[in-house]
């Protein structure tokens, strides 16, 4: 058993580690074990960030594929000033987002995959309902009467760790958490501490020394990080893809970097003039 090169679940692929791991004496070698797997992906907007850019982002990132991509946004942090000018536009957005076959290709939005999906993210919507902490913003409905169809839903969250902020869906739900501009960077450390995961981000701001400082802070929150565009959409030979934490090794399927992974390198040292006696030099 040479290597497992794995994209899925987190849970399974902890589990299928773990099975390598105990079976370890039985192989020939130490096997290569690559995945790529969960992801809690995040937009981070700074009140320097042009509000049309950040909407666009917003549903873009989190309703294309109806949100069952790893990379796709699922949780948004946004300033208090920005708020009253995006929300509107945002609700307008989500509203005219067409919904229906692949075969039309005016619709934005189509099924999700299968009745067990669309069972979960159900459960997840109706948890909100429920939740005195959150509230629907726009969508919310539901319907499997003819294929699996989840409308885009936008909920906001007046705590940074309700569920839909922390827990992975795979759906066309994004959570939304608007904090104080003042509290910039406890917001950063919001961003880099909720979850398990690390796969993708953006940060929105027309402010460079925003945008840096936020590189350089979140370096360990997304393999792949977006500024200023949707953290989605990286392009197999062109962008390296990969995420750290429980979203996998991180080592960038797409690139060389995953190649190398699957090689075993060998070193040769060929001596010209070889030693005739154990004695060295300085010994004397």
């Amino acid at each position: 058993f040479a290597g497992l090169h794995f994209t899925g679940s987190t849970n399974v692929f902890r589990h299928v580690w773990k099975e390598i791991g105990n079976n370890i004496e039985k192989f020939r070698s130490y096997p290569r074990i690559v995945g790529e797997t969960g992801g809690k992906d995040f937009v981070l907007a700074h009140a320097s960030a042009d509000v049309d850019e950040v909407v666009t982002g917003l549903v873009r990132g989190a309703f294309e594929f109806q949100g069952q991509k790893c990379s796709a946004a699922s949780r948004a942090y946004l300033p208090k000033s920005m708020w009253t000018a995006l929300k509107p536009k945002l609700v307008a957005y989500v509203n005219e987002l067409k919904m229906g076959s692949p075969e039309d290709f005016g619709n934005f939005v189509t099924a999700v995959i299968d009745e067990r999906a669309f069972d979960k993210i159900e459960g997840y919507i109706n948890g909100v309902k429920s939740n005195p902490n959150a509230e629907i913003l726009v969508g919310g409905n539901c319907d499997k009467s003819c294929g699996y169809f989840v409308q885009p839903t936008v909920v906001v969250s007046k705590t940074p760790d309700s569920t839909t902020m922390v827990e992975e869906i795979f759906g066309p739900v994004l959570t939304i958490y608007i904090y104080d501009d003042a509290d910039f960077e406890s917001t950063l450390d919001l961003v880099d501490g909720t979850g398990e995961y690390a796969l993708t981000g953006a940060i929105f701001a027309k402010d460079r020394r925003v945008i840096d400082h936020a590189t350089k802070r979140l370096e360990h929150a997304a393999g792949n990080f977006y500024v200023n565009d949707k953290p989605t959409g990286a392009a197999v030979g062109q962008q390296p893809f990969g995420g750290a934490r429980g979203s996998g090794t991180n080592d960038k399927a797409g690139s060389v970097l995953n190649l190398w992974r699957w090689t075993s390198a060998r070193t040769i040292k060929e001596t010209l003039v070889p030693a005739k006696h154990y004695r060295y030099p300085f010994m004397d």
